[in-house]
Formats: structure tokens, C-alpha cells, sequence
């Protein structure tokens, strides 16, 4: 009963004779633990910087959004009864426009935003942030912070905004132009939206656009559950009205994230298969060198089955030894890499300015089953070819 554990204990000692059959082992080893390190590490990387992503545009893009397919359809009556029948959601009526912000020389496109404050809050942690303080009168207006950079503007200065709309000037046809009061900025984290959006008050930009006071553009929704409750809004809305998901917009680039997280972990876990062949040449040299000692075991009364499970567990012992030292060193590297420092990021490219990681328990699991079933299969051949030895040529040769 003890032979098997023995006989691994043995042939994992560094043998002076044969050296090289240890320092194959040791590479395995190594290469193993880099492997499994590196996959930690890479995917708590893309899964955190998915999460940021997700955060950022989950805030800025609203859980849901009701919108109208004929004009007029989205209006008071139509908050009201909402209101009313999903008070576990948050409603913000909105009119918008596409402009071009100037100031002085400069200029920047973008979408200019009119909401009732008191509601947009309720529904937008970034502008319910920015407000605070603040209160609002016609043509005041809330920039993003990259855009108040950029223009170096400060509080009570006058921004410009040039409408897509159009209007009759004499004998000609010329935008719509209006200056509006900056009374403070909004940071999202991600530069796209902090340039192109801006917000002001339901009334300012439903004068400008001649829209009555009753109708909107859309609702801005929150709820703790979009996914199921953009079914029960689908339900009770009427054929002229739609409702679609922030997940809906932007269904191709998370659908590009996943493939990118994807292939990187296949693509990684070829590092613990390559380090698995240092795997399968370790044993094999070890059976070449220990033939006559299993030929040996064999005529004295040892099962081939023992002889297979000497090397089996041989290939487990290295290869489970390298996937737990390279957890240890992964799961120091991410705690390092968080705490720590050690690497910035620009802010105006990457959604955060520090190395963003979250390591999920499936994508752990999928790691360490994923490199121990490489192991096993690595070990299968040796094991067998070892318990295949033949005792009388090997005895006779002897």
C-alpha cells in the first residue's frame, strides 16, 4: 500500500546522475506557476476594466429610456400614470438637441440636455454630485468638466450654443444661437461624455426649441432591475411609445470586451500547455532512466496499475504544486497591484487612473480546473508507456 507514494517520493529527488531530469521537472514547475500567475492576473485585469466600463456608461446612458415613435406621444399624461404604477422606479423627463458649443475661438460639438433637476438627480448620481448647491434658472447650464477645461471657463461665464435648428434671419436662413450661464461642471470619469454633454433646466430648452411645456423627448428611467422591468414597461406602454436598455446601445462593444477576454484566456492558457510538454519529456526521461527499476518492481509482484499510478501522481505532484504556488503569486500581484500605485493611467483614455481588478470566482475556477486538466492529460502518456514496459527484454539487456 505504501509502494506508490514512496517510489514519488524518490523519483522527485534531485539525482546527481541524471540531472537534467530534475531541472525538466523544475521548468514544468515553473512554467506552470507563471502560467496560472499570468491568467490571474490578465483576467482580473479585463474583467476589471469591463466592470469600469459597464459603471461609467451604465451612469450616463440610464438603466432604461422611454422613447416616442411619433412626436408628441411622450408627455405629461404619460409621466403621470408611470409614476403611478411603478413607484420602485425613477422618472426624468428630457428634451435634448444637438449643438455646437463656442467659446471665444473655440468650439465642440455635442448634445445639450433639458431636464427638471429635482428628478434628473433621482436618476444620475454624477449630476445629483454636481448640483449640489446649485440651483438653476433659465439658460443656466451644467457642463461637462472636460469641456470646462477646455474652454477654461469658470462659474457665472457665458458659453455659447449654436442649434442644428434652424431659423428664418432676414434673407437668409441661419442657426439658432444662444448663450447660456455656467453655473458649475459634472465629472462622469469618462472624457467622451464630460466633452460632448450638457444640462440645463425642462423649460430653457422647451423655449429655444419651441416645444410645449407638456411634451418631452423621453423619459429617463432608473430601476434597481432593467432587465426584468423593461418587460413590464414593454407591456403596459403604448404602440407609440418604445423602451430600450443601456445594455441595448451598446451591445456590440460588450459583445467585443467578451470575444477580447475570451481569446486572451485561451491564448494565455497556452502558456500552461506549453509548460505542460516539460511535463510529459520530464517522465518520459524518468521512465527511460528508471526502466530497469520498474522492470524490476514488475517481476517482483507490482501491479502495472501501481507503475501507472507512480507517474501519474508524479505529473499531479508538479503540476498541482505550480498551479498553487502560481494562485499565491497571482492573487499577491492583483492584492499588490491594488493597493499600491505602481502603475497610472491616463485618465483621459482609460475610464479610471488606476489599474482597475476584479477576479471573479468562475473565472478563478476556470483557471485552476482549466491547468489541472491540462496536468492530468500531460501525465496519461508516461504513466502508460511506464506501466508498458517489457520486464524480460529490459532484464535481459540488464
Amino acid at each position: 500500500m505504501n509502494l506508490v507514494p514512496y517510489l514519488v517520493k524518490r523519483f522527485l529527488r534531485f539525482d546527481k546522475e541524471q540531472p537534467f531530469i530534475f531541472l525538466s521537472a523544475l521548468l514544468a514547475f515553473v512554467g506552470i506557476a507563471l502560467g496560472v500567475m499570468v491568467l490571474l492576473v490578465a483576467m482580473a485585469l479585463m474583467t476589471g476594466f469591463d466592470s469600469e466600463f459597464k459603471k461609467k456608461l451604465f451612469v450616463m446612458n440610464y438603466p432604461l429610456t422611454i422613447l416616442p415613435k411619433f412626436y408628441g406621444s411622450v408627455d405629461d399624461s404619460l409621466l403621470i400614470d408611470l409614476e403611478m404604477k411603478y413607484p420602485n422606479m425613477k422618472f426624468s423627463p428630457y428634451v435634448s438637441s444637438s449643438i455646437i458649443a463656442r467659446n471665444g475661438s473655440r468650439v465642440e460639438g455635442g448634445y445639450l440636455f433639458g431636464v427638471n433637476f429635482e428628478a434628473e438627480k433621482e436618476v444620475n448620481k454624477i449630476v445629483a454630485k454636481a448640483i449640489k448647491g446649485l440651483e438653476f434658472k433659465k439658460f443656466e447650464v451644467l457642463v461637462g468638466h472636460e469641456l470646462y477645461k477646455e474652454f477654461y471657463l469658470k462659474k457665472d461665464e457665458k458659453i455659447t450654443y449654436i442649434f442644428t435648428q434652424m431659423e428664418p434671419g432676414g434673407l437668409s436662413i441661419t442657426p439658432k444661437l444662444k448663450r447660456f450661464r455656467v453655473q458649475g461642471s459634472f465629472e462622469s470619469g469618462l472624457s467622451a461624455y464630460d466633452k460632448a454633454f450638457s444640462y440645463t433646466t425642462l423649460e430653457s430648452l422647451q423655449k429655444i426649441l419651441h416645444i410645449p411645456a407638456n411634451q418631452y423627448d423621453g423619459i429617463h428611467v432608473f430601476s434597481k432591475e432593467p432587465k426584468s422591468d423593461i418587460i413590464k414597461l414593454k407591456d403596459t406602454l403604448p404602440d407609440s411609445i418604445s423602451v430600450k436598455g443601456w445594455w441595448e446601445d451598446n451591445a456590440n462593444f460588450y459583445a467585443a470586451l467578451e470575444l477580447e477576454k475570451r481569446s486572451l484566456f485561451i491564448v494565455l492558457m497556452l502558456i500552461i500547455l506549453i509548460a505542460s510538454v516539460n511535463i510529459i519529456s520530464s517522465l518520459l526521461m524518468t521512465v527511460m532512466n528508471r526502466r530497469s527499476e520498474i522492470a524490476l518492481l514488475l517481476s517482483l509482484g507490482a501491479s502495472k496499475k501501481e507503475i501507472k499510478k507512480v507517474f501519474l501522481y508524479l505529473g499531479i505532484v508538479i503540476g498541482i504544486g505550480g498551479i498553487f504556488t502560481g494562485v499565491l503569486l497571482g492573487l499577491s500581484g492583483i492584492w499588490i497591484l491594488s493597493n499600491f500605485d505602481i502603475v497610472t493611467l491616463p485618465k483621459d483614455v482609460y475610464p479610471t487612473s488606476k489599474l482597475a481588478l476584479e477576479l471573479k470566482t468562475l473565472d478563478f475556477l476556470s483557471i485552476v480546473f482549466g491547468a489541472f486538466f491540462i496536468v492530468i492529460l500531460s501525465a496519461l502518456y508516461p504513466a502508460k508507456k511506464a506501466s508498458e514496459v517489457d520486464i524480460l527484454t529490459v532484464l535481459r539487456n540488464e
